[in-house]
């Protein structure tokens, strides 16, 4: 379980879209709506447990090429996120964004989609989150649940600290443009680095199957 946990937390300490999504959304419309929308991101992390819990990494054990094809459409994702953070021109993370005052229903949506369509997450827990369970220490089912509830604990605290200093940290790293730019490219090299990691990993989705 501590390894699943030292890995959520390097994932969640990389900036992608639910960090992007979420400082945005706090910089521009407050604390209590990024918080919502917060609501909305651990609602997708439930529903993948649930997912993983139920066998999904079996699908792309059986389909071995469907597998694949998600490896490669989220290091694609990443490269993209990589090049819009150090293309010329580009944000940082804490750079705020105009976006339009979402009614709660909607920031509660938007939180949910954009975690559904994370490729992190989506990889999180298709690849690695079932090297983790031990068939011989019992339930299977339990053991994945277990094991996604202590990835959902350490992503939920440490985006509530974003959610909660992102103001106090966009006005910090705004009136010190040479942090912000490191700070881009630090971003980008860590969104590289993943995607070229994930793109080349030849290892393939397991299931583990209880007794």
């Amino acid at each position: 379980m501590a390894g699943v946990a030292v890995i959520g937390l390097g994932l969640v300490l990389t900036p992608g879209p639910n960090m992007i999504y979420l400082v945005s959304r706090s910089i521009t419309q407050g604390r209590r709506a990024g918080l919502i929308s917060l609501g909305g991101v651990a609602a997708g992390f439930l529903l993948y447990v649930v997912a993983a819990t139920a066998g999904l990494t079996a699908v792309f054990t059986l389909v071995p090429a469907a597998y694949t094809a998600v490896k490669l459409a989220g290091a694609a994702y990443l490269l993209w996120l990589a090049w819009q953070a150090v293309r010329p021109g580009g944000d940082a993370v804490f750079a705020p964004r105009e976006l339009p005052a979402d009614p709660p229903r909607r920031l509660f949506t938007m939180g949910l989609v954009t975690n559904l369509l994370n490729p992190k997450i989506a990889v999180l827990y298709v690849s690695l989150l079932p090297q983790f369970v031990d068939p011989g220490k019992g339930n299977v089912a339990l053991q994945s649940l277990l094991l996604g509830l202590a990835h959902i604990t350490v992503a939920l605290t440490v985006n509530a600290l974003i959610v909660l200093g992102a103001g106090s940290i966009a006005a910090f790293l705004g009136r010190r443009p040479l942090w912000q730019r490191a700070q881009r490219y630090v971003m980008g090299s860590v969104l590289a680095g993943m995607a070229l990691h994930l793109g080349l990993d030849r290892s393939r989705a397991t299931v583990a199957t209880g007794p």
